[in-house]
């Protein structure tokens, strides 16, 4: 059983280019070193030179360009239907942002992983919060750009019960590798309940929902481990010594400290991590919500 509805053509389409490609690999490959002996000065000392051969210049005329159209053919098949979901497909927003994945259900359920059910039409609307990413699904034959501005889509039914690999296969960014994700296909029932018992955001700080929406919990974790940033855990009110244009100086994390690197990240780094990986959420993320912010870190102390 194919793991999507995609694979099975997709696959087709591949091993026929393929195959082509390698049998002219293989005959041109051998012409030319049967070329190199048959036709070499010791058994041909007067060199041989063919002005004008019609059968053969049709035969190299007609023949790839035969070759040319059933590939394009195949390709142009199976790459149509993947432009137009079907009817009463299922619609999830998946969002790219750096550098992480989220995934908003019909019922306004968000998820880090994708969950679908199985033998289902699912449309992903792709949107990008920041940068180019691509949204690729291997073990589905799927994969899609997801431009910022741009109204992107990807769709597929999933046929097969298992947890596959979900990437970014677009360069975005210095923690590019950081965006792997999952697709997990359960049967209908099981998905059904999954939607039901995943918490709600209601239920959520709307302060950790914030982090949430914006990849904060990509860079900086909430149990003291070391990630890319340092961790919110303890944060508020702790002693760091910070770069501050190229100089050392040792101050106390607080409010205005917060604000400052939500604004103007790079301003204060603190000392033992780099420089210039996360970028500015002034526009983002509006005074009132850095405000949750806040209050959801001193939650963390």
């Amino acid at each position: 059983m194919n793991a999507s509805n995609f694979v099975e053509g997709v696959d087709f389409t591949m091993y026929l280019i393929l195959g082509i490609s390698v049998f002219f690999l293989v005959g041109i490959t051998a012409v030319m070193i049967y070329f190199l002996f048959r036709y070499r000065k010791k058994n041909n000392p007067v060199a041989t030179n063919i002005t004008h051969n019609n059968k053969l210049e049709v035969i190299w005329t007609v023949v790839p360009t035969i070759l040319v159209v059933i590939m394009f053919y195949y390709g142009w098949a199976e790459y149509k239907p993947m432009l137009r979901a079907p009817k009463g497909a299922m619609e999830i927003e998946a969002i790219g942002q750096m550098w992480k994945w989220t995934f908003v259900y019909p019922d306004g359920k968000m998820s880090d992983s994708l969950v679908v059910p199985l033998d289902k039409p699912v449309k992903l609307n792709l949107v990008s919060k920041d940068v180019l990413h691509a949204l690729y699904i291997p073990a589905f034959r799927v994969k899609q750009d997801v431009t910022p501005g741009v109204n992107n889509m990807m769709w597929f039914t999933a046929q097969k019960l298992g947890t596959y690999d979900l990437f970014c296969a677009e360069y975005c960014g210095q923690l590019h590798s950081y965006m792997l994700s999952t697709v997990t296909v359960l049967e209908s029932s099981d998905y059904n309940t999954w939607l039901v018992t995943q918490p709600d955001l209601s239920d959520e700080h709307p302060g950790l929902t914030i982090l949430k929406k914006n990849a904060c919990l990509s860079c900086h974790s909430r149990d003291g481990t070391r990630l890319v940033g340092p961790s919110f855990k303890g944060l508020l009110g702790r002693n760091e010594v910070v770069i501050r244009d190229g100089n050392e100086t040792e101050l106390m994390v607080d409010r205005d400290y917060i604000i400052e690197s939500i604004k103007i990240p790079n301003a204060a780094i603190v000392k033992g991590y780099l420089q210039g990986l996360m970028i500015s959420y002034e526009t983002t993320v509006s005074d009132e919500e850095i405000d949750q912010i806040i209050n959801y870190l001193e939650s963390l102390k």
